[in-house]
């Protein structure tokens, strides 16, 4: 039976506001896996900086320990479908909702100079990065969740569950 939630989607979609609320509704709590990653490994820049390879076998290693637990809320960080060994261990346990929104509400909603893949030119980087993405998120989720309106995002997770639980 699948005990956990787990949501994937573009860096800056909303994953984490959605996994805190669904937290206090569903008394399920919840972990940000790039906030494990931080607290564990040091900034995400930083480790960036050393090289994105770097980066991913340590997420990968965050991945694994995090999809052994139960009941739980994963909020993943945008990249994290990169890796296909990171997908097949989310799913062992894990329903996996791609949250999506529009790159503008993105855009509008984060501070980019934190997401080191959004440097610069962050419409274009977030383009480039849902073009190559997409698909990728498409085909690992087992539900697409709209996230415009966070509220009805939440609900429809929530009903969602609550049949599948």
């Amino acid at each position: 039976m699948k005990t956990n939630i787990v949501l994937i989607g573009l860096s800056g979609v909303g994953k984490t506001t959605i996994a805190m609320e669904l937290s206090r509704v569903l008394n399920m709590p919840y972990i940000d896996s790039d906030t494990v990653i931080e607290e564990d490994y040091g900034s995400i820049p930083e480790l960036f900086k050393i090289g994105e390879g770097h980066f991913r076998q340590i997420e990968r290693k965050v991945i694994k320990l995090l999809s052994s637990l139960d009941r739980i809320i994963i909020a993943t960080g945008g990249g994290v479908v990169l890796v296909p060994e990171n997908i097949e261990a989310l799913r062992e346990k894990g329903i996996l909702f791609y949250i999506k929104r529009s790159i503008e509400d993105i855009i509008n909603s984060i501070d980019a100079s934190k997401r080191p893949l959004l440097k610069g030119n962050p419409i274009e980087n977030l383009n480039n990065l849902y073009t190559q993405r997409s698909h990728l998120y498409e085909d690992a989720s087992d539900y697409t969740i709209d996230a415009s309106n966070m509220q009805d995002a939440i609900s429809s997770i929530r009903s969602i569950w609550d049949k599948i639980s």
